[in-house]
């Protein structure tokens, strides 16, 4: 068995992948498939890098949308390429799709970039200038008659749930009766407990400062909805790429320009570094002219959104999904700096180009 068909060599958890190379390899005309690498990075689907008598590739095996709006995304993506945007142009198999299904399983292939990622202050203040002016660029591009035929027209104004403090509370308590539950707590389940009850503390002093409307203020359009360190691919001191595509839909530009910034700059280092999110806003303004005010609402929901959710302990005790257990605890500190600091975190995202 050569490494390109060995199922340990591409991950372990996908145990048809080695088969369903070889028909991937046909349906694409790869040639022979001489590597393939299970990349460990994704958190929604499964990633490998494949080498063949072609080149090199990155596959995906697509778990986290459906497969007709997958193909959509992906002629979406090959739009941008053609208008410069950094995004790799999906490869189309024999038939001509995007996507190759087998027995209910669904792939796309894309010319491999070469580029690593950079997470949070590893940029300089210079490229986090270019990572806000590339969103801007890619919130132009979703937006235009390139895209028209592809994205349908957008509300002016779309609706953002707001949690209420009651449910928000309530699903703390449900989390902490499970944990209390079991007969032997790991030290994931006694930590999770303690910044549970951290969390009702903070639910019971700011709650009367959720956001009072669910209308979200400034521009509406199509937005790509992960513009982050894993999902950017950087060169040289330049934007070599941007990857995962599947979340394509309707939001306030501002929701993506704050969540994009809290992400590659905060969260998983316990706090937001302020200069550098300044940095990336100013340049995301120097392209779309967002509003102030817009940037400011967004930032007061998603600091609530971020109150009121637990979207890793769903995975971890819904959905017995421990991979993203490491990102509780961090975004649990991150929560608390951020609320003891909300004036200095909304001058940041008040920067001017």
């Amino acid at each position: 068995m050569t490494e390109a068909m060995d199922g340990a060599a591409c991950g372990s958890r996908y145990s048809k992948i080695a088969e369903d190379l070889v028909v991937l390899g046909e349906s694409f005309g790869l040639g022979e498939i001489q590597a393939c690498r299970f990349l460990p990075n994704g958190l929604m689907n499964g990633n490998w890098r494949l080498d063949t008598a072609r080149g090199s590739y990155a596959l995906k095996r697509i778990m986290d949308v459906p497969l007709p709006l997958a193909r959509r995304n992906l002629a979406v993506l090959a739009e941008l390429a053609g208008a410069g945007v950094p995004v790799g142009r999906p490869s189309a198999a024999f038939a001509g799709e995007t996507v190759v299904e087998i027995a209910g399983r669904g792939y796309c292939l894309i010319p491999w970039t070469e580029g690593g990622h950079r997470p949070g202050t590893a940029l300089k203040l210079d490229e986090a200038t270019d990572l806000g002016a590339l969103l801007g660029r890619i919130h132009q591009n979703l937006n235009c008659e390139r895209t028209a035929h592809l994205l349908p027209p957008w509300p002016e104004q779309v609706r953002a749930s707001v949690t209420t403090v009651e449910a928000a509370r309530s699903e703390a308590e449900r989390f902490l009766a499970l944990i209390s539950a079991l007969e032997s707590p790991t030290a994931f389940d006694v930590e999770a407990a303690v910044a549970l009850s951290e969390r009702k503390l903070l639910l019971d002093k700011y709650g009367s400062e959720r956001p009072g409307t669910e209308i979200a203020v400034g521009p509406v359009g199509w937005t790509h909805g992960d513009v982050q360190h894993r999902n950017v691919l950087w060169r040289d001191g330049k934007i070599a790429g941007v990857i995962d595509w599947d979340r394509i839909r309707v939001r306030p530009f501002g929701e993506e320009v704050a969540r994009t910034a809290t992400v590659q700059f905060g969260g998983e280092d316990g706090f937001l570094d302020l200069e550098r999110t300044a940095a990336f806003v100013a340049g995301y303004r120097s392209v779309v002219p967002i509003p102030v005010a817009a940037l400011a609402d967004a930032v007061e929901r998603l600091w609530w959104k971020r109150m009121s959710d637990y979207w890793q302990l769903v995975f971890h005790y819904d959905r017995d999904d421990h991979s993203c257990d490491h990102l509780f605890l961090p975004a649990e500190r991150f929560l608390a700096w951020w609320t003891e600091r909300r004036e200095d975190v909304q001058e940041a995202f008040a920067a001017m180009p």
